[in-house]
């Protein structure tokens, strides 16, 4: 028999000019030396293991422009005297100072070379200074295309925030802007006008009133935090809070939006602590209380900077409204809310190395919103709403991009993703021991930069099997794995075609009304059975298409 996904495969094969092997074409992507400059672990950024930064900076908001300096303390890890620091044009660095003496740097694109003078010894902990400034880059669609947003509350207050994953957080700052090497923690002071307020991660230390009338806000923050967490959100703010009871106490949770908003957000902010309810029972205890939790009104959709999550999604359910799934589901839930929050532990705690494993942070966080609808809506809830995202798929590139160059993969990595993890959770087959898994990677992991290569060692350790074809199947090929089936002199034969060579993947079944676990494999295998008309329909959970040969 042919389920309705077949035929959908099927359809999708034609129009897509598959080739004999289902094989799509890829087109040539090319890289420049700024894309390694930025994408890669150079001479120049492996000698040093950046510890702390101190980010000073004023925000102007009458020339659009960031001025200041940070402070760098680094830890020798081998002898070497020249420094890549990371800042986007039209940003300009204008001094560098390294014990009281200036150093001479030189620009290549987006990156400087600082030429140290004093013994970089190893083993040594050492500071330098850079000052800088410049009007940077205007986000023109962000959180996609990012940098700073600029705008006007409808009071006619500036309202300012940067977002800028995937193009870097030297867009607004210097840094070593390569997502490998985290700072173990920083202090962020951001010099504002006096009717304006400045969130950014952490805890806020003390608020200073400066003689020219402006304001100083200094926040620190405890823990290791990724280059693009870092953040920077300016407004007429007013604010309220509430403690959370978690898994490792008090969670300290505030809150900020613009001044009109006090009232819609009272109301819609209570999925805070649904959210916290459900991810800490799925992935274990948050992982900043040092830092606290903070839900942050934005100029924009919303990002995942790390305890300083902001939010954009007008105050309503779904998805700007849209409920993604298609199922009705994620209507019962703030979209923007649960995602990202959801990537404080898939992105903030767990974090990859190289943005060519994105997927790292996407997949399992587009799969926690599913969790999230299972947690209050019931199993077949949460299975219904993760099912309907698969149209969301386009399979149109591999998830996992190119290394070393800044390059992320498909945006499959979202939906294609979430359902590879639930079509794990399938083969698992206990819900206990997956939930084991998925709270087991966020203290394995804890706090720590990651690569594909280790998620996926872990995961098959922990559910048994070797996954290997598996991940390549989802993360690295294009094509729907098919299981390929028929029926003769009492035989069910059956395999797995369009799919990766040595493509293993067990698959429950119905198999004449009854549950079966098949084990096929790319050769053909065979099971008895008792009628030449028997139906077989593959448990709709598995991410993977059907195709009976005789039909």
């Amino acid at each position: 028999m042919k389920n309705q996904f077949s035929i959908i495969f099927i359809t999708f094969l034609f129009f897509n000019g598959v080739n004999a092997q289902g094989l799509l074409g890829k087109s040539e992507q090319i890289f420049t030396r700024q894309d390694t400059l930025r994408g890669s672990i150079t001479k120049e950024r492996a000698w040093w293991d950046v510890k702390y930064y101190h980010l000073n900076i004023k925000v102007n908001p009458a020339d659009s422009t960031i001025t200041g300096s940070n402070t760098i303390r680094y830890k020798v890890l081998e002898e070497y005297n020249t420094m890549q620091i990371d800042l986007q044009n039209p940003m300009n660095i204008y001094k560098v100072i390294q014990d009281g003496v200036a150093l001479k740097y030189k620009r290549e694109g987006n990156a400087f070379f600082i030429e140290l003078i004093a013994p970089q010894t190893k083993g040594a902990i050492k500071e330098l200074t850079i000052f800088y400034g410049g009007k940077p880059k205007v986000a023109v669609n962000p959180p996609w295309d990012g940098g700073i947003t600029w705008k006007k509350d409808s009071n006619g207050n500036h309202f300012i925030a940067s977002s800028c994953q995937g193009l870097g957080a030297s867009v607004w700052w210097p840094n070593k802007d390569h997502m490998y090497d985290e700072v173990d923690n920083m202090l962020i002071s951001v010099n504002v006008p006096k009717n304006l307020t400045d969130v950014s991660n952490g805890r806020l230390q003390s608020v200073k009133q400066l003689k020219d009338g402006t304001k100083t806000y200094n926040w620190y923050v405890s823990n290791p935090i990724n280059n693009y967490g870092v953040n920077i959100n300016i407004g007429d703010y007013v604010s309220f809070s509430e403690k959370y009871k978690g898994e490792k106490g008090n969670l300290d949770c505030s809150y900020y939006v613009l001044r009109d908003n006090l009232a819609k957000a009272k109301k819609q902010f209570q999925d805070v602590p649904r959210m916290l309810k459900a991810f800490e029972h799925w992935f274990g205890p948050y992982p900043f209380y040092e830092d606290s939790y903070k839900l942050v009104e934005a100029p924009y959709l919303g990002m995942e900077h790390q305890s300083s999550v902001t939010y954009g999604n007008g105050f309503q359910n779904g998805y700007r409204g849209r409920d993604l799934s298609g199922t009705g589901w994620g209507l019962k839930f703030d979209f923007i809310i649960i995602h990202e929050s959801g990537h404080e532990w898939f992105a903030n705690n767990i974090t990859y190395k190289d943005i060519a494993d994105m997927w790292i942070h996407e997949s399992f966080t587009n799969y926690s919103e599913s969790l999230f609808v299972e947690y209050y809506y019931g199993k077949e809830a949460g299975f219904e709403y993760v099912r309907g995202t698969r149209k969301g798929i386009k399979n149109d590139k591999p998830i996992i991009g190119n290394y070393g160059v800044n390059n992320e993969g498909s945006g499959d990595m979202y939906p294609k993703g979430g359902n590879m993890l639930h079509t794990l959770r399938q083969i698992v087959n206990d819900d206990e021991k997956w939930r084991g898994i998925l709270r087991g990677l966020n203290s394995s992991f804890y706090h720590q930069t990651v690569t594909t290569k280790q998620i996926e060692d872990y995961l098959s350790q922990q559910v048994g099997i070797d996954l290997s074809t598996v991940f390549n199947q989802y993360l690295r090929d294009t094509r729907i794995p098919t299981l390929e089936y028929f029926c003769k002199d009492n035989q069910l034969r059956y395999r797995w075609t369009n799919c990766v060579t040595g493509f293993n993947m067990p698959v429950k079944v119905r198999l004449n009304g009854k549950e079966e676990l098949l084990q096929p494999e790319t050769e053909w295998k065979s099971i008895p059975v008792n009628t030449e008309n028997s139906k077989l329909e593959i448990d709709k959970n598995f991410y993977v298409a059907s195709f009976n040969i005789t039909e």
